[in-house]
């Protein structure tokens, strides 16, 4: 497989995208995209990585910034652990580090949030060290052109797949051989109906050969998913309401809300049913999350409650967007 590298390098310089990101070898806001760019489409992603070097031009500037104006800017994206994660490896470069982004794989895997895919990316993107990648794109792909059986998510394929990403990489442009073997997982080895008539690799490929395509890669694993049961309540009195901050760990730790009840699900009609008379309903909104579906039912008061939690916060309906909201309240507001 010596020729590997050469194909992928050349076709990428023929066909690659042209992503803001790749314009550049500043390692601050090349962290800035990997981490923007995790479980994000690259159309949603852009519009972040451009708002985000705007507002925090420089890591000091996203140190200096606080927490809850950039869980604001981040708002939309989900995952927010992602956001808090920048904030405090950023106040670690600030304050541990004279300002200076660390330049080696080494050191930058110990930032907050950085697993080896992102310290290999960062670390050959901004200084050429000769890091192979390994993410979802990268396993497909090799796992078809290898023709590899080994589940990608087990501990054993995740050390053999990186053994063969590693022999792969060159010592020159290891950033534009981890540049094109993303892009052609990305763009060509796609999960359903790749397009191996336009792929560089096509002669290469054992799973072509073997009609193997569409087992692979494998998975031994299956996510679970968790269902919630959310009830929001809306109270409205001359333009005011009530939110309170979620503090507790889990999904959308430090983001605001209306007050919620948490219900089993064997009680969601009963409990529906219990404010029928007293509010005015939405219907049922589900939120999928990568572990959890939420299922929320918002509920409009127009007048305040008899008893408040110490924890609610009064505020304007009109300031509301002043908080970071979690994306299914965002979404709400905006249809209703």
């Amino acid at each position: 497989m010596h020729n590997f590298s050469p194909l992928i390098a050349h076709w990428y310089r023929q066909n690659s995208r042209i992503l803001p990101w790749r314009q550049t070898n500043d390692p601050y806001f090349i962290w800035l995209s990997e981490i923007i760019m995790q479980q994000t489409r690259v159309d949603q992603g852009t519009a972040y990585y451009e708002k985000f070097t705007s507002n925090y031009p420089t890591i000091i500037d996203l140190a200096n910034a606080e927490e809850q104006q950039i869980l604001n800017d981040w708002q939309g994206l989900g995952y927010y652990s992602r956001a808090r994660n920048l904030h405090y490896s950023a106040k670690l470069v600030r304050d541990e580090l004279n300002g200076e982004f660390p330049n080696t794989f080494n050191e930058i895997l110990k930032l907050k949030g950085v697993g080896t895919y992102t310290a290999a990316a960062i670390s050959s993107f901004a200084f050429k060290e000769q890091k192979a990648v390994v993410d979802g794109n990268v396993y497909r792909l090799l796992s078809r052109v290898f023709d590899i059986d080994t589940p990608i998510d087990s501990s054993k394929g995740q050390k053999e797949f990186q053994i063969v990403a590693d022999e792969l990489i060159p010592e020159e442009a290891p950033d534009i051989h981890n540049q094109a073997i993303m892009e052609v997982g990305s763009l060509i080895c796609m999960p359903k109906n790749p397009k191996c008539e336009e792929c560089p690799l096509v002669d290469l490929c054992l799973a072509r050969v073997n009609k193997t395509i569409e087992l692979r890669p494998v998975k031994s694993k299956k996510t679970k998913v968790r269902d919630r049961y959310f009830h929001f309540f809306l109270y409205d009195d001359n333009g005011e309401t009530y939110i309170e901050q979620r503090t507790e760990k889990g999904i959308w730790q430090n983001m605001f809300q209306f007050p919620l009840l948490e219900i089993e699900s064997n009680a969601i009609e009963s409990t529906k049913k219990q404010w029928s008379r007293q509010s005015k309903q939405s219907s049922e909104i589900i939120h999928k999350l990568s572990h959890q579906n939420i299922h929320a039912v918002f509920h409009h008061f127009d007048r305040m409650p008899n008893s408040i939690n110490e924890s609610w916060i009064k505020i304007k309906m009109e300031d509301i967007q002043d908080y970071p909201l979690p994306r299914i309240i965002d979404r709400y507001l905006e249809e209703n």
